[in-house]
This record gives structure tokens, C-alpha cells and sequence, in this order.
């Protein structure tokens, strides 16, 4: 067995420089406002990239304020930046927003298990995104059309509350262009703007995939807000996918990152640890996880 140091003074283990419940220090490159409450976020690690897979989230931590789990957007990179979309909700993720230019955050990470990009090589991918789920979701997205000739088939759908929550607005528009993907998006409602493009739930763009998307070729991957995951699964259900091809994040459920709050345990699943991102027939019989 390892042996620990311990503190001589106080009988504490001493973690080591490179602990995951130490946070390195990273600087705000760029801020950039995406919608009222959501803020694109640019920073930059002091000594080394961050290291992470599509999927992952870090801990982010303001000194004085606290800590917040947020997803990690851009894909791996070699180098040392990396970005973030944060919604503004409470305490932490307001000092995050005040913060300027050259101001500086704690990270600790990345943390969690990632979209099995891998694996999928040679795969029709589906995304299926909601609101802020497309977060995460653009780290898998672009890694794939970074990787684009290693994939068959891909389709992007996105749907949010109303036209004023849409992210990554000149994205979507560049994703629509292309020629070798399938892009599609609705908003729940358009009261009092120019919309002019799908208006209802996401689900009302799945009906459109019939006869064109082949589920034992096809992995979809789910991201969003609670309550979209059970009709979006029977959506897909309906299409007949298989439940091993269908992925989620449960990326929202997290706290500690580390397995120690129980903020995120389902059952004896400690999401942080062995997610966020699952098979749904690994989950489907946890009754609190969909």
C-alpha cells in the first residue's frame, strides 16, 4: 500500500501538488454574452492543457465565493485553453460573470466519463440538444466534424424555449450551410419575433428522421434539460433504437466532482464518477435517473 504523507501538526493528510482537490489557475481570455443569463467563456491554464474528452466537466472556483461544476464546450485540444458557457444562477456563477478580462478562476478536472467518440468510429451519429445541453453537446459535435471523415452520417438537432435562448448563434448558421451534415431546430415558442424556422418541442423534429435515420448504424446522444430526456427517448423508441444506442449526460446532477458529497448519487451510481455520460440500458432501471 501507497504510503501517505501526513502533516506533523495536525495529523491531516498532505495532498500532493497535482490532488484533484486542488484547483490550478486559469485566465480569462474572453467573455462574450449569449443570451440574458448565458456568457461564452474563454480561459487559459497557466501550465498545461486541461486535458479533457467530449463530455467532461471541470470545477470551476472563485476564491472567498466557492465552487461550480460547469461542462466543458470546446474539444480537446493540445493547447492550454479551453471554453465554457455559463449560466448565471447563483453566487459562484455571478463572480464568474463580473469577472473582466485577465481575471483569474480556479479549475480542478476534467472529472467524469465522455462521449465515446472512439468507439463510434465508423457510426451515423444523432444529436439531440436542449437549451444549455448544447454545451457540452458542441465539445462531441465538433470533435466529430473536426474528425468529420470518421464518421458516416451526422445529424444535429436543437431546441430551446424561444428564438432570444439560442447559442452559438453564427455556429448554428454554419452548421446549417454545410453539405455533409443534416442540421434542424425549433423553439417552444416565437410570441412577438421574426422566427421563422420549426415551432414546438424538440421532439417535433424527430418524425422528420423516419425511413432517413437506420438505428442499428445510428447512436444518438441526449443533452439537456430534465424533462426532455423520457419523450425524446420514446421518440426514439418510436424510430426503434435500440437502448444501447442511445447516450446521456446527466452532467446537471453534479456538486463535488469527486464522489464525496452524494449530491448526485442515484441509487449506488455516484453520477460524478461514473458519468455524466451513459448508456441509456445501463440506466434504464434506476427509476430517479430519467
Amino acid at each position: 500500500m501507497e504510503e501517505k504523507e501526513i502533516c506533523q501538526c495536525t495529523g491531516e493528510e498532505v495532498l500532493e501538488e497535482n490532488s484533484i482537490y486542488l484547483p490550478g489557475v486559469a485566465t480569462l481570455l474572453r467573455k462574450e454574452e449569449m443570451t440574458p443569463y448565458d456568457s461564452f467563456f474563454e480561459f487559459e491554464l497557466k501550465d498545461r492543457p486541461l486535458g479533457h474528452q467530449p463530455g467532461q466537466f471541470a470545477e470551476i472556483s472563485i476564491p472567498g465565493i466557492g465552487e461550480a461544476p460547469i461542462s466543458i464546450s470546446s474539444p480537446p485540444s493540445r493547447e492550454k485553453r479551453f471554453e465554457m458557457v455559463i449560466r448565471k444562477v447563483g453566487s459562484v456563477t455571478g463572480a464568474i460573470h463580473a469577472l473582466e478580462k485577465g481575471g483569474q478562476v480556479g479549475i480542478r478536472g476534467p472529472f467524469g466519463t465522455s462521449f465515446p467518440m472512439e468507439d463510434l468510429k465508423g457510426k451515423d451519429l444523432l444529436f439531440i440538444t436542449g437549451g444549455i445541453g448544447l454545451v457540452p453537446a458542441r465539445s462531441a459535435i465538433k470533435y466529430a466534424l473536426e474528425h468529420r471523415k470518421d464518421y458516416h452520417k451526422i445529424w444535429i438537432l436543437f431546441g430551446c424555449k424561444d428564438p432570444s435562448q439560442r447559442l452559438f448563434i453564427k455556429e448554428l448558421a454554419g452548421w446549417a450551410k454545410r453539405d455533409d451534415i443534416v442540421f434542424d431546430e425549433s423553439v417552444d415558442r416565437c410570441d412577438g419575433t421574426d422566427w421563422k424556422g420549426n415551432v414546438g418541442v424538440i421532439t417535433t423534429l424527430l418524425p422528420k428522421l423516419e425511413k432517413k435515420v437506420n438505428p442499428s448504424s445510428t447512436y444518438a446522444f441526449i443533452v439537456g434539460p430534465p424533462v426532455m430526456y423520457k419523450y425524446v427517448i420514446l421518440g426514439l423508441h418510436d424510430l426503434e433504437f435500440p437502448d444501447d444506442h442511445i447516450i446521456v449526460s446527466l452532467e446537471r446532477r453534479m456538486k463535488c466532482g469527486v464522489g464525496k458529497c452524494g449530491h448526485c448519487q442515484i441509487d449506488n451510481i455516484y453520477v460524478c464518477q461514473e458519468g455524466p455520460v451513459f448508456y441509456y440500458s445501463d440506466l434504464k432501471h434506476l427509476t430517479e435517473a430519467i
